[in-house]
Protein backbone atom coordinates (compact mmCIF):
# COMPACT_ATOMS: atom_id res chain seq x y z
CA UNK A 1 0.00 0.00 0.00
CA UNK A 2 3.36 2.52 0.65
CA UNK A 3 4.49 1.92 -2.38
CA UNK A 4 1.03 2.59 -4.35
CA UNK A 5 0.52 5.95 -1.82
CA UNK A 6 4.26 7.05 -2.99
CA UNK A 7 3.79 6.13 -6.62
CA UNK A 8 0.42 8.04 -6.88
CA UNK A 9 2.24 11.21 -5.23
CA UNK A 10 4.89 10.76 -7.85
CA UNK A 11 2.54 10.79 -10.63
CA UNK A 12 0.24 13.51 -9.60
CA UNK A 13 3.53 15.44 -9.12
CA UNK A 14 4.42 15.33 -12.65
CA UNK A 15 0.99 15.99 -13.25
CA UNK A 16 1.88 19.58 -11.68
CA UNK A 17 4.59 19.60 -13.31
CA UNK A 18 3.16 19.44 -16.82
CA UNK A 19 0.63 21.74 -15.88
CA UNK A 20 3.13 24.59 -14.84
CA UNK A 21 5.24 24.37 -18.29
CA UNK A 22 2.12 24.03 -20.76
CA UNK A 23 0.84 27.26 -18.27
CA UNK A 24 3.53 28.74 -19.16
CA UNK A 25 4.31 27.70 -21.90
CA UNK A 26 8.00 27.57 -21.42
CA UNK A 27 9.92 24.89 -19.11
CA UNK A 28 11.80 21.50 -18.42
CA UNK A 29 9.49 19.09 -18.19
CA UNK A 30 11.84 15.72 -19.41
CA UNK A 31 14.08 16.20 -16.49
CA UNK A 32 11.37 17.06 -13.99
CA UNK A 33 9.20 14.12 -14.66
CA UNK A 34 12.50 11.95 -14.24
CA UNK A 35 13.05 12.69 -10.61
CA UNK A 36 9.33 12.51 -9.62
CA UNK A 37 9.56 9.24 -7.73
CA UNK A 38 12.88 10.72 -5.46
CA UNK A 39 11.14 13.80 -4.59
CA UNK A 40 7.60 12.01 -3.30
CA UNK A 41 10.12 9.68 -1.82
CA UNK A 42 11.79 12.08 -0.02
CA UNK A 43 8.82 14.91 1.08
CA UNK A 44 6.36 12.25 1.88
CA UNK A 45 8.63 9.64 3.84
CA UNK A 46 12.40 10.46 4.55
CA UNK A 47 12.54 13.98 4.88
CA UNK A 48 12.23 15.91 8.60
CA UNK A 49 9.79 18.84 7.17
CA UNK A 50 7.06 20.66 8.44
CA UNK A 51 4.54 23.28 6.08
CA UNK A 52 3.59 25.03 8.40
CA UNK A 53 6.91 25.74 9.34
CA UNK A 54 8.94 26.24 6.70
CA UNK A 55 12.07 27.53 7.88
CA UNK A 56 11.89 24.93 11.08
CA UNK A 57 15.90 25.24 12.08
CA UNK A 58 16.41 21.20 12.36
CA UNK A 59 14.69 20.26 9.01
CA UNK A 60 15.93 18.11 6.60
CA UNK A 61 17.33 20.15 3.81
CA UNK A 62 16.56 19.89 0.14
CA UNK A 63 18.66 22.02 -2.33
CA UNK A 64 17.64 20.95 -6.26
CA UNK A 65 21.19 22.05 -7.84
CA UNK A 66 19.64 20.98 -11.75
CA UNK A 67 17.33 24.31 -11.13
CA UNK A 68 15.42 24.02 -14.42
CA UNK A 69 13.80 21.38 -13.51
CA UNK A 70 11.21 23.73 -10.58
CA UNK A 71 7.90 22.22 -11.53
CA UNK A 72 8.75 18.70 -10.10
CA UNK A 73 9.75 20.51 -7.07
CA UNK A 74 6.98 22.58 -7.26
CA UNK A 75 4.65 19.65 -7.60
CA UNK A 76 5.97 18.08 -4.66
CA UNK A 77 6.08 20.73 -2.26
CA UNK A 78 2.52 21.53 -3.64
CA UNK A 79 1.17 18.47 -3.00
CA UNK A 80 2.87 18.45 0.62
CA UNK A 81 1.14 20.93 1.16
CA UNK A 82 3.85 23.85 1.47
CA UNK A 83 1.32 26.43 -1.07
CA UNK A 84 -1.90 25.68 -2.72
CA UNK A 85 -1.91 23.41 -5.45
CA UNK A 86 -3.69 25.65 -7.45
CA UNK A 87 -1.29 28.42 -7.57
CA UNK A 88 0.76 25.71 -9.91
CA UNK A 89 -0.89 27.23 -13.30
CA UNK A 90 0.87 30.39 -12.48
CA UNK A 91 4.31 29.44 -12.77
CA UNK A 92 6.75 31.41 -15.05
CA UNK A 93 3.81 34.22 -15.16
CA UNK A 94 3.82 37.81 -14.52
CA UNK A 95 3.68 38.52 -10.69
CA UNK A 96 3.46 34.48 -9.79
CA UNK A 97 5.95 34.03 -7.35
CA UNK A 98 6.47 30.20 -9.23
CA UNK A 99 9.63 31.80 -11.16
CA UNK A 100 11.68 29.78 -13.65
CA UNK A 101 13.70 28.69 -11.23
CA UNK A 102 14.00 28.12 -7.07
CA UNK A 103 13.81 31.05 -5.58
CA UNK A 104 14.01 30.30 -1.72
CA UNK A 105 12.98 34.03 -0.60
CA UNK A 106 9.67 33.55 -2.44
CA UNK A 107 8.40 30.44 -2.13
CA UNK A 108 7.61 28.36 0.77
CA UNK A 109 10.03 25.20 1.13
CA UNK A 110 12.99 26.00 -1.08
CA UNK A 111 15.87 25.89 0.77
CA UNK A 112 18.20 27.12 -1.94
CA UNK A 113 17.58 29.40 -4.92
CA UNK A 114 18.92 27.67 -8.03
CA UNK A 115 19.71 27.93 -11.65
CA UNK A 116 22.88 28.09 -12.75
CA UNK A 117 24.16 24.53 -12.80
CA UNK A 118 26.88 23.21 -10.14
CA UNK A 119 26.12 26.11 -7.07
CA UNK A 120 23.52 24.02 -6.00
CA UNK A 121 25.50 21.42 -4.70
CA UNK A 122 28.09 23.79 -3.69
CA UNK A 123 25.31 25.77 -1.52
CA UNK A 124 24.41 22.29 0.18
CA UNK A 125 28.12 21.19 0.96
CA UNK A 126 27.83 24.59 3.19
CA UNK A 127 24.49 23.65 4.74
CA UNK A 128 26.05 20.18 5.34
CA UNK A 129 29.35 21.94 7.13
CA UNK A 130 27.15 24.31 8.64
CA UNK A 131 25.21 21.22 10.28
CA UNK A 132 28.85 19.32 11.43
CA UNK A 133 29.82 22.99 13.08
CA UNK A 134 26.45 23.12 15.05
CA UNK A 135 26.73 19.79 15.97
CA UNK A 136 23.00 19.68 14.29
CA UNK A 137 21.54 16.26 13.38
CA UNK A 138 19.57 17.65 9.86
CA UNK A 139 20.43 15.60 6.25
CA UNK A 140 20.96 17.61 3.56
CA UNK A 141 20.06 16.24 -0.09
CA UNK A 142 21.06 17.78 -3.67
CA UNK A 143 19.61 16.50 -6.92
CA UNK A 144 21.79 17.05 -9.80
CA UNK A 145 21.58 16.63 -13.60
CA UNK A 146 24.23 13.92 -15.19
CA UNK A 147 24.69 16.70 -17.86
CA UNK A 148 25.66 19.35 -14.98
CA UNK A 149 28.43 17.21 -13.88
CA UNK A 150 30.39 18.22 -17.11
CA UNK A 151 30.51 22.02 -14.88
CA UNK A 152 33.98 21.98 -12.88
CA UNK A 153 32.20 23.45 -10.26
CA UNK A 154 30.56 20.30 -9.01
CA UNK A 155 34.02 18.56 -8.65
CA UNK A 156 35.42 21.64 -6.72
CA UNK A 157 32.64 20.96 -4.19
CA UNK A 158 33.17 16.80 -4.69
CA UNK A 159 36.59 17.37 -3.27
CA UNK A 160 35.32 20.18 -0.60
CA UNK A 161 32.63 17.39 0.61
CA UNK A 162 35.36 14.36 1.23
CA UNK A 163 38.28 16.74 2.63
CA UNK A 164 35.22 17.83 5.52
CA UNK A 165 33.60 14.11 5.76
CA UNK A 166 30.51 15.71 5.13
CA UNK A 167 28.75 11.93 5.42
CA UNK A 168 25.28 14.34 6.47
CA UNK A 169 25.32 15.41 2.80
CA UNK A 170 24.01 12.95 0.11
CA UNK A 171 23.74 14.06 -3.71
CA UNK A 172 21.34 12.43 -5.97
CA UNK A 173 22.58 11.89 -9.70
CA UNK A 174 19.85 11.88 -12.73
CA UNK A 175 21.41 9.84 -14.81
CA UNK A 176 18.88 10.24 -17.71
CA UNK A 177 21.55 10.02 -20.29
CA UNK A 178 19.84 13.19 -22.11
CA UNK A 179 20.79 16.71 -21.78
CA UNK A 180 19.54 19.42 -23.87
CA UNK A 181 22.00 19.19 -27.05
CA UNK A 182 21.24 15.17 -27.19
CA UNK A 183 23.52 12.23 -25.73
CA UNK A 184 25.47 13.21 -22.67
CA UNK A 185 28.69 10.55 -23.76
CA UNK A 186 28.29 12.91 -27.29
CA UNK A 187 28.22 16.15 -25.77
CA UNK A 188 30.77 15.79 -22.79
CA UNK A 189 30.95 12.11 -21.29
CA UNK A 190 30.97 12.13 -17.40
CA UNK A 191 30.94 8.78 -16.76
CA UNK A 192 31.81 6.61 -15.53
CA UNK A 193 30.17 8.69 -12.71
CA UNK A 194 30.43 6.22 -9.66
CA UNK A 195 34.16 5.56 -10.27
CA UNK A 196 34.73 9.40 -10.60
CA UNK A 197 33.29 10.32 -7.58
CA UNK A 198 34.88 7.26 -5.43
CA UNK A 199 38.20 9.18 -6.65
CA UNK A 200 37.10 12.11 -5.00
CA UNK A 201 36.67 9.96 -1.94
CA UNK A 202 32.76 9.71 -1.88
CA UNK A 203 30.82 6.49 -1.06
CA UNK A 204 28.80 5.67 -4.10
CA UNK A 205 25.47 3.59 -4.81
CA UNK A 206 23.77 2.51 -7.94
CA UNK A 207 19.72 2.99 -7.89
CA UNK A 208 16.70 2.65 -9.90
CA UNK A 209 15.21 6.42 -9.77
CA UNK A 210 11.92 4.21 -10.38
CA UNK A 211 11.98 1.81 -8.06
CA UNK A 212 11.35 2.90 -4.32
CA UNK A 213 12.41 0.13 -2.06
CA UNK A 214 15.79 0.76 -4.81
CA UNK A 215 15.82 4.15 -4.02
CA UNK A 216 15.48 3.27 0.08
CA UNK A 217 17.71 1.14 0.28
CA UNK A 218 20.18 3.88 -1.34
CA UNK A 219 19.53 6.42 1.36
CA UNK A 220 19.51 4.09 4.36
CA UNK A 221 23.50 3.14 3.05
CA UNK A 222 23.71 7.01 2.72
CA UNK A 223 22.37 7.20 6.07
CA UNK A 224 25.08 4.07 7.73
CA UNK A 225 27.84 5.51 6.24
CA UNK A 226 30.18 7.63 8.45
CA UNK A 227 33.05 9.90 7.33
CA UNK A 228 32.32 10.23 3.89
CA UNK A 229 29.09 12.03 1.47
CA UNK A 230 27.69 9.77 -0.22
CA UNK A 231 26.26 9.77 -4.34
CA UNK A 232 23.17 8.13 -5.75
CA UNK A 233 23.60 7.51 -9.34
CA UNK A 234 19.86 6.73 -10.08
CA UNK A 235 19.51 5.30 -13.47
CA UNK A 236 16.03 6.70 -14.68
CA UNK A 237 14.35 7.38 -17.80
CA UNK A 238 13.92 11.03 -18.73
CA UNK A 239 10.18 12.48 -19.60
CA UNK A 240 9.00 9.15 -17.74
CA UNK A 241 5.30 8.32 -17.97
CA UNK A 242 4.80 10.04 -20.72
CA UNK A 243 4.64 7.86 -23.45
CA UNK A 244 5.82 10.56 -26.62
CA UNK A 245 8.79 11.81 -23.82
CA UNK A 246 10.27 9.05 -22.69
CA UNK A 247 14.00 9.10 -24.07
CA UNK A 248 13.47 12.31 -25.82
CA UNK A 249 16.04 14.97 -25.85
CA UNK A 250 13.98 17.12 -27.17
CA UNK A 251 11.49 17.60 -24.39
CA UNK A 252 14.53 18.65 -21.93
CA UNK A 253 12.86 22.24 -22.36
CA UNK A 254 9.89 22.38 -24.70
CA UNK A 255 6.54 22.71 -23.30
CA UNK A 256 3.58 20.63 -24.32
CA UNK A 257 0.84 22.06 -26.57
CA UNK A 258 -2.65 21.71 -25.84
CA UNK A 259 -3.36 18.29 -27.61
CA UNK A 260 -0.36 17.07 -26.49
CA UNK A 261 -0.43 18.43 -22.66
CA UNK A 262 -3.93 16.50 -22.83
CA UNK A 263 -2.45 13.29 -23.83
CA UNK A 264 0.20 13.44 -21.27
CA UNK A 265 -2.11 14.45 -18.42
CA UNK A 266 -4.64 11.57 -19.94
CA UNK A 267 -1.42 8.65 -19.74
CA UNK A 268 -1.16 10.36 -16.21
CA UNK A 269 -4.38 9.76 -14.72
CA UNK A 270 -4.94 6.37 -16.30
CA UNK A 271 -1.59 5.56 -14.13
CA UNK A 272 -3.10 6.72 -11.40
CA UNK A 273 -5.98 5.22 -11.44
CA UNK A 274 -5.33 1.98 -12.10
CA UNK A 275 -2.59 2.29 -8.90
CA UNK A 276 -5.70 2.92 -6.88
CA UNK A 277 -7.46 0.36 -8.36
Amino acid sequence: MEEKRLAIIANKIRKDALTAVHSAKSGHPGGSLSIADLLALLYFEVMNVDPANPKMENRDRLVLSKGHTAPALYGALAERGFFPISDVPSFRHFGSYLQGHPDMKGVPGVDMSTGSLGQGISAAGGMALAGKLDNADYRVYAILGDGELEEGQVWEQAMFAAHYKLDNLTAFIDFNGLQIDGDITNVMNPTPIDKKFEAFGWNTVISDAHDFQSLRSAIDNAKNTKSKPTAVIMKSVKGKNVSFMENNAAWHGSAPNDEQYAQAIDELDKIIKELEG
